[in-house]
């Protein structure tokens, strides 16, 4: 989810990240070492390590792809999930081969599989207007499935002014599926919602490690002054909110007028994630637990008899 913008500043207090960083690594787990994939909160039921038989599928919709290609921000790219300020794709939600996180391509593809038939065409910090570019790159794949997580860093901006407009949102969300029928016509998209970003701040500021992390500059529409309970922080945090359900029913819809589309039915936007399955290293990306949950809310998404209501 972080933004490119900001990212220059930021790398210039890296040294006090690290330090902050290596705090808070022994109160949060998730990102250092592997291990067997972590318990599932009462959020969310374990997906078995067992393959699961093939429910009957709606018409259209291919619950078993036999290829994969990642889009969007540096969630995809689990950035934040094994070390500071770096992507770690290797424990992408997505297309990882990580163990403990047991990433959407390991499960509808298996371990061998996923290496060799997914790709990972996600850039961090990118938004909505970079996704027909990244589309048009996973279209050349021919991949079966497309799996498409953004929107995040369209409100994680320095200010409420500066968000995505929420028409503008839309009409790069649609260009982006022109894009990718330009090349894969029949390709399956899994479209999750963006994250609660007003939980994930609830959540973080519980940690004094976190704060001052965020002060760093990270996400600041939302998580700027995050103690402050005042009127003004009120409103522009709930402005953040709105955004994103707005950005969460373009999703929706847009994805409902393709035949071959199935959103998360916000899913990923209702997820109660911990401390647990938040990076150690800035309280907001997900570390390689969450990493895991998202991978399971898809797989349970893209592997249903009927999609999400």
């Amino acid at each position: 989810m972080r933004e490119r913008a900001t990212r220059p500043r930021t790398r210039n207090a890296v040294a006090a990240l690290t330090a902050l960083a290596c705090l808070g690594t022994a109160a949060v787990a998730g990102c250092s070492g592997g291990g067997a994939e972590g318990g599932v909160s009462g959020n969310a039921p374990a997906s078995s390590r067992a393959a699961s038989p093939s429910p009957s599928p709606t018409p259209d919709w291919n619950p078993r792809p036999r290829s994969i290609a990642a889009v969007g921000d540096s969630i995809t790219r689990g950035f934040d999930a094994c070390s500071v300020l770096a992507d770690c794709p290797a424990v992408s939600w997505a297309t990882g081969t990580d163990a403990s996180v047991r990433s959407l391509a390991v499960r509808l593809l298996g371990p061998s599989k996923a290496a060799e038939r997914s790709w990972n065409h996600a850039v961090s910090g990118s938004r909505m207007v970079q996704l027909p570019e990244q589309m048009a790159r996973a279209a050349k794949e021919r991949p079966e499935l497309v799996t498409v997580m953004t929107g995040a860093n369209d409100a994680c901006r320095d200010s409420v002014r500066l968000m995505t407009p929420v028409a503008d949102f839309r009409t790069y969300f649609e260009a982006s599926m022109r894009q990718l029928r330009a090349g894969a016509p029949k390709a399956r998209v899994y479209v999750s919602s963006v994250p609660d970003l007003k939980r994930l701040w609830s959540t973080g500021r519980t940690s004094e490690l976190g704060k001052k992390i965020w002060q760093l500059g990270i996400c600041r529409s939302m998580l700027a002054d995050a103690d402050d309970l005042g009127p003004a922080a009120v409103a522009r945090r709930d402005a953040v909110q709105d955004r994103v359900v707005a950005y969460n029913e373009v999703l929706r819809d847009v994805c409902a007028k393709d035949r071959y589309c199935r959103y998360d039915g916000g899913a990923v936007f209702a997820y109660r994630f911990t401390g647990t399955q938040l990076s150690p290293w800035d309280w907001f990306h997900p570390s390689r637990d969450g990493q895991a949950r998202l991978a399971e809310i898809a797989y349970r998404t893209i592997t249903a008899a009927e999609p999400p209501a």
